[in-house]
């Protein structure tokens, strides 16, 4: 009889045999990842990193020119400046936005707005410059969080017309007033910044009597969810204002 003896211990082949197990599972979870999408984003990441290589890059909230005015949980209201000739750091957009232009360096924007919120999903590092001969402004609306639900149930009351952008991060209204126009009373169930597009002066009001007066481009108000405003335009020229919405 030919005997065989076993040159390792049986608990030593049990771990070999579990790592051979561990490896095989892990090179099935990354084939079934290999997706185009999610090679565009590691390509992405890493042309980005060597575009930027040596460089100083900050995220988003820690770039000086764009300073954080008000914060409110996940929301974050950011006034952007670049002077003319002047460009930021390197900075890393990873959550939803929503612009409103006040100038673009080469005059007024009067208040068009815009979102991207590919950022919540594809991180972006950039630079923001402005060749002049005037001032770059953004009032900058950012959403940290997940957004909204599909379901989610939070149209304003009092707007009497359809949003000029919604998707689950942010719902904007732009609207224009004429000389001594008023606003219906209106009612938004998500924290709203009101923010004036144009030259002008605009009085955003509350039920208790309170007001707030935006005297030019650029000026913002804060309303709280819940909590009804309307808009007066107090001068003899039609102001831009922007009604933007951070859904959570």
């Amino acid at each position: 009889m030919v005997k065989f003896e076993l040159k390792y211990p049986a608990r030593l082949l049990g771990m070999l045999c579990l790592t051979v197990l561990f490896l095989q599972a892990t090179q099935a979870l990354l084939i079934s990842m290999d997706s185009p999408a999610l090679r565009r984003l590691i390509m992405t990441a890493d042309a980005q990193e060597n575009e930027f290589e040596g460089e100083k890059i900050v995220h988003l909230l820690d770039e000086p020119r764009h300073r954080t005015v008000y914060k409110q949980d996940e929301l974050f209201l950011l006034d952007v400046q670049v002077n003319p000739g002047d460009i930021s750091f390197a900075h890393v957009h990873d959550q939803a936005i929503l612009l409103t232009s006040i100038s673009n360096g080469g005059g007024p924007s009067n208040g068009s707005v815009r979102a991207i919120t590919d950022y919540a999903s594809t991180p972006l590092t950039h630079k923001v410059s402005n060749d002049g001969p005037g001032l770059l402004r953004i009032i900058a609306f950012v959403n940290g969080g997940t957004g909204a639900s599909d379901d989610s149930n939070d149209r304003p009351s009092g707007m009497g017309m359809d949003p000029q952008i919604e998707n689950p991060w942010f719902r904007s209204y732009r609207i224009e007033l004429g000389p001594g126009e008023t606003t219906e009373l209106q009612t938004h169930h998500n924290p709203t910044v009101i923010v004036q597009g144009s030259a002008g002066i605009v009085h955003v009001s509350r039920v208790d009597g309170i007001t707030n007066e935006l005297a030019a481009a650029g000026d913002w108000a804060w309303r709280q969810a819940d909590s009804p405003f309307l808009l007066r335009n107090m001068g003899e020229e039609s102001v831009i204002v922007a009604i933007n919405e951070g859904r959570r």
